[in-house]
């Protein structure tokens, strides 16, 4: 038995091993179109016109970075991004969570959640620009009107899907309100929280790009739809391909913090169990 329990985890550790091949293979079908795009503008059966080559993209980017307009406007769109995602998240959050764990608060509040919820937030673009203009503020209040309802959603779920029956052995255990919540109920809500939070990176983006194309002078948003104006294909496509990427980040950032956080519930299992 000994040498048993003694090999289990070199076999656990050669299951999650990764050989070196494996880390790229994501990146291998987007690689093998931007080549096979690139192939095509090379050869000319792609007019440079309509579809400019990756190659001219790059240009394009490196030109607008020379001048700062690049950084800048990136910058800007990202402040708007992470301020309203902190907003409109942490509101999800403390809602879904206030609803997860009082009855009367759920009853109060979860209707009217629900049927806001069901409005297409992209729609109140107009009521947002005129009552609070089209500055910051009405960025940012559609991204965090956008990002609010996931988080809620899954948050609400997360912590009444708890299993009753881990609540009412942690109460066995003499555990206080609050031991209860930081040890049982948050810990065993936090995979559905964080679907959540992946869920609503991709809103984030979305309602920015919108918001910025509809009614901006500046941002990622904006370098696009001025693009358009003048008919310059490269610029749109570096606009495009930046937004790609700050999605891609944002999903690597937030499976960064899903593995944290779970490592962090699992020791709380062990806490328990100790």
């Amino acid at each position: 038995m000994e040498s048993i329990s003694k090999t289990q985890p070199l076999l656990i550790e050669k299951k999650k091993r990764k050989f070196p091949w494996q880390q790229f293979l994501p990146w291998l079908i987007p690689v093998g179109l931007i080549g096979i795009w690139q192939l095509a503008s090379s050869i000319g059966w792609l007019s440079s016109d309509t579809l400019p080559s990756p190659v001219a993209v790059i240009q394009d980017g490196i030109a607008l970075s020379q001048t700062g307009e690049l950084q800048k406007n990136i910058s800007i769109s990202l402040y708007r991004a992470i301020v309203g995602f902190a907003i409109g998240g942490t509101a999800g959050f403390l809602l879904g969570f206030i609803n997860g764990v009082s009855k009367i608060s759920r009853s109060l509040t979860d209707t009217t959640v629900q049927m806001l919820r069901n409005i297409p937030h992209l729609s109140l673009i107009p009521l947002v620009i005129i009552v609070i203009g089209i500055g910051e503020s009405a960025k940012i209040s559609l991204v965090a009107i956008g990002v609010m309802f996931p988080i809620y959603i899954n948050t609400l779920h997360g912590i009444r899907s708890v299993d009753p029956e881990l609540i009412e052995m942690g109460k066995s255990y003499g555990l206080s309100r609050f031991q209860l919540l930081k040890k049982i109920i948050l810990p065993g809500a936090m995979p559905t929280i964080l679907m959540g939070v992946r869920y609503a990176l991709g809103v984030m983006w979305t309602t920015l790009i919108v918001a910025e194309t509809i009614a901006s002078d500046s941002g990622i948003g904006y370098m696009s739809t001025n693009a358009e104006e003048f008919m310059d294909m490269k610029t749109i496509l570096l606009c495009i391909f930046i937004y790609a990427l700050l999605g891609k980040l944002s999903d690597l950032i937030a499976k960064g913090l899903e593995s944290y956080m779970l490592d962090w519930r699992n020791a709380k299992g062990r806490e328990m169990n100790d």
